[in-house]
Formats: structure tokens, C-alpha cells, sequence
């Protein structure tokens, strides 16, 4: 049986603690060694850990660290998404303050007080008038489909308002609207 996958679209220090609390949050697994910025692992490698994982659904961090090309978590995006090893249900693209981007349409968006919008959201959570998420590790999500995509603010921070002292409940949110939408596709199988 496929694991399932929600990718993340970051990786730093803070936001590896949201996630690892959002992940936790879902009753879900972490691959805390995806995190890195930039990314470290393959895909491939990154896919071996996803298959060890005890139960799902398991969650995976990619980080390009500002690379506005095609860097190593864009490339472990493409494999991962590409993989007949497992089913990604989603992907959680995070806005950033990159300049020189394409961006990605978003299906969704959460804002940083936790409201649903079809807008993109920028780099603080706060919805703008389009559906365009930029982020350094997004472009790729123009080449290769992904079944989901929700758009996010800078996890763990937003002006505190995704602090892991209050148990990050914007990713948390993010992962539960990706399971809760993947459960909805599934029934309409």
C-alpha cells in the first residue's frame, strides 16, 4: 500500500518545529531529516524514509533557500510528485519575499487568522487580490501537477499568529484541509 504524502514547501529551523507540530497535530509522521535549508536529501532518499514510516499520513519538507531556479527542493518536489511509490495528496506552497519567480495557482489559501480564501496569501498570511503563491520552491508545481495545493504564509511565524507555542495552528490547519479534501476525492471514486 502507497504512503500518503503532504509536501510542505519549507524547511528552515522554524519552520521544521511547526511542522514537525502540525504533522504530530494530524496524528501523522514527520521526515524531520527532509527539513534543511536548503533541502539535503534526494527525492529518492527522501522517498525511502516516507516508505519506512510506520503509518500515515507522512509529511515532508522541501526548501530551495531563496535559489530562484530549480534547486535541490524543487528537484526532490518533482521526484516525490512523480514517484508510483507513493500518493501525494497535497502540497502546502509557502510564500516567501522571492523576486524573479513564476509563482503557482493556488486551489486554496489559509490566512494568518486561520480563514479559507480562494486568494493566494504573502509571505505574512495576509490574502491578496490573486491566486498566485511566490515562493523560491513553488515553480515546479507548474510542470508537474500536484492533486492540491494550499497556499501559506512563512510557517511558524506570521507575526506569531503560527507560533509553535501555540501549537502552529496554521500548518496544522493547511494538513487538515489537504487530508479532508483527499478523504472527499476518494469518496467521489
Amino acid at each position: 500500500m502507497k504512503r500518503k504524502v503532504i509536501l510542505v514547501t519549507d524547511g528552515d529551523l522554524c519552520a521544521q518545529r511547526a511542522v514537525e507540530i502540525a504533522a504530530h497535530n494530524i496524528r501523522g509522521r514527520c521526515i524531520s531529516r527532509s527539513a534543511g535549508n536548503p533541502t539535503l536529501l534526494t527525492g529518492k532518499e527522501i522517498v525511502d524514509y516516507v516508505k519506512e514510516a510506520k503509518y500515515d499520513p507522512v509529511v515532508v519538507m522541501v526548501d530551495d533557500r531563496g535559489n530562484t531556479h530549480k534547486g535541490s527542493g524543487e528537484e526532490a518536489m518533482e521526484y516525490i510528485l512523480n514517484c508510483e511509490d507513493v500518493e501525494v495528496l497535497g502540497v502546502i506552497a509557502v510564500a516567501s519575499n522571492t523576486n524573479n519567480v513564476t509563482g503557482i495557482k493556488v486551489d486554496y489559501s489559509i490566512d494568518r487568522e486561520g480563514n479559507v480564501t480562494k486568494n493566494a496569501v504573502d509571505k505574512n498570511g495576509i490574502e491578496k487580490k490573486d491566486k498566485i503563491v511566490k515562493g523560491d520552491t513553488v515553480d515546479v508545481l507548474n510542470k508537474v501537477r500536484a492533486p492540491l495545493i494550499i497556499g501559506i504564509g512563512d510557517i511558524g511565524k506570521m507575526d506569531g499568529c503560527d507560533d509553535t507555542d501555540i501549537g502552529a495552528p496554521i500548518i496544522t490547519k493547511a494538513m487538515e484541509m489537504i487530508l479532508e479534501k483527499s478523504e472527499n476525492r476518494d469518496l467521489d471514486k
